[in-house]
């Protein structure tokens, strides 16, 4: 019917969204819901899914009283990647859930990592698996007493929450460091190794259950609503900004940064510097995450006393480059992009008197870009093909960070400029083409052409950026 709609949820790092997406394409609804981080120990990033109950249900209940739930016909499911929730028996969690900014796990990777080799556990999963997969999180909790008997992912016990089931898909299954990319499945040799003691079924990313009972009386239902598992949030976001084709590369910039290059093929690459996250369909993500990007402004922007990354890049935007101090923007701390290095720190290099707030400002941004454009490089070459950059995400909104993202990449940018809520979109998306209702949806996609002559000067700050990490190396190690 006409005047259905396909709803979409992403349950992202700092809040999650619902949309509702018409036949056309058109977002019909949208609702957001903040939930707070907890960080009771340096490297700690915890979070109480109880919050995401909540949110979950007020924001439905929002998206339901602009568009009647009479009228939803399915509902696709988002999130972010890897976020731990350990179950017990009950499927309770058994402790906070840990999210993917959290760092204390590096020891068990480590173990893990030592027990079965770098380049075999890369080659196995397509992963570089660090602190900040499930299997290592579950290993430390486990460590505490609190891991109880499965390991789930965030978007496992969304879809639970939603359904009573709780299932995985390929693409959430990659973030725990035990799942065999090529036969899309678990791997038994490395669950043994992890000690993981329970983990949730594969099942594809179309895979759909209905709508429980009770969320069917909450929301005033009284047909059957299907569920569709969905996938991570960096494969439906780039599935919802128009990344499809072989050679295509979107970047979503939120809370991170996602780059992913779309590849018909699962190649491996010879330096591991990029991830293989399978799509939601046919296809492969190479993903490289850069860890610190709207979280970074939020906390440059607190650290200084402004008001927000609005007025941080506002303030940025009055800087020439050739003013520019060279700022290392690994805050979180750590890097998963195209370099891969859990020890990295933040580094504000350059300072005098006549520094302020935009060109600390300006520098952080300028950072931000050499990493995407080394990411950017990086998928150019392994799928070779050279087309636009497909920007979105809630941290895309800066006109300096499209036109820097154009120089200097040396490639055409492409922005959505009606939404940035593409993983919710995206869900939405992708459970219609599921249940045989595809849905035409065509960005607003504003066009930032790179500017001659600025290649050379992102090719010079990308050599200083290097030699400042290269230098520091070993520093606080």
């Amino acid at each position: 019917m006409s005047d259905q709609v396909h709803v979409g949820v992403d349950l992202g790092t700092s809040s999650l969204k619902v949309v509702a997406v018409g036949p056309d394409g058109t977002v019909r609804a949208t609702a957001r819901r903040n939930y707070p981080t907890g960080r009771p120990e340096p490297l700690a990033a915890e979070q109480d899914p109880r919050h995401w109950w909540n949110a979950l249900a007020a924001t439905l209940a929002e998206v339901a009283a602009a568009v009647p739930a009479g009228r939803w016909a399915g509902i696709g499911l988002s999130a972010m990647l890897p976020t731990l929730v350990a179950l017990d028996a009950a499927g309770s969690p058994t402790a906070p859930a840990i999210t993917w900014e959290d760092g204390r796990a590096e020891s068990e990777a480590g173990w893990l990592r030592d027990a079965i080799g770098d380049d075999r556990l890369y080659q196995l999963t397509g992963q570089r698996v660090d602190g900040r997969y499930l299997a290592p999180m579950h290993r430390r909790l486990e460590r505490l007493g609190r891991g109880g008997v499965v390991a789930a992912a965030a978007k496992d016990v969304l879809f639970a929450q939603l359904t009573g089931e709780l299932l995985t898909d390929p693409s959430t299954a990659a973030g725990t460091g035990v799942f065999d990319l090529d036969r899309h499945a678990w791997d038994p040799e490395l669950i043994v190794a992890a000690e993981v003691p329970g983990l949730p079924p594969v099942v594809p990313s179309g895979t759909a259950a209905p709508l429980s009972p009770r969320w069917n009386s909450a929301l005033g239902i009284t047909s059957d609503v299907p569920v569709v598992l969905g996938a991570a949030d960096s494969v439906l976001g780039a599935f919802g900004i128009g990344a499809r084709a072989h050679g295509d590369v979107a970047v979503i910039a939120g809370t991170s940064a996602v780059v992913l290059g779309i590849s018909d093929r699962a190649v491996r690459d010879p330096q591991s510097r990029y991830l293989i996250t399978p799509l939601a369909g046919a296809g492969w993500g190479l993903e490289m995450d850069i860890l610190a990007v709207g979280s970074a402004f939020g906390g440059i922007a607190r650290l200084l006393g402004l008001s927000g990354p609005s007025e941080l890049l506002d303030a940025a935007a009055t800087v020439p480059l050739r003013h520019t101090p060279v700022f290392l923007p690994y805050l979180t701390p750590g890097e998963q992009g195209a370099l891969w290095d859990p020890e990295l720190t933040g580094t504000l290099h350059g300072l005098n008197l006549s520094t302020g707030p935009g060109h600390v400002g300006r520098a952080l941004l300028s950072g931000v870009v050499v990493e995407l454009r080394r990411a950017v490089a990086i998928a150019e070459a392994a799928t070779g093909r050279r087309g636009p950059v497909l920007l979105g995400g809630g941290a895309a909104t800066s006109r300096v960070l499209w036109r820097d993202l154009a120089d200097a990449t040396g490639r055409e940018v492409q922005v959505d400029l009606a939404s940035h809520d593409h993983s919710a979109i995206g869900a939405a998306m992708f459970a219609a083409e599921t249940l045989g209702n595809p849905i035409t949806h065509t960005p607003q996609l504003h066009r930032v052409t790179p500017r001659t002559g600025q290649a050379d000067w992102w090719a010079r700050a990308a050599d200083r950026h290097d030699a400042l990490r290269l230098a520091l190396r070993g520093f606080d190690r």
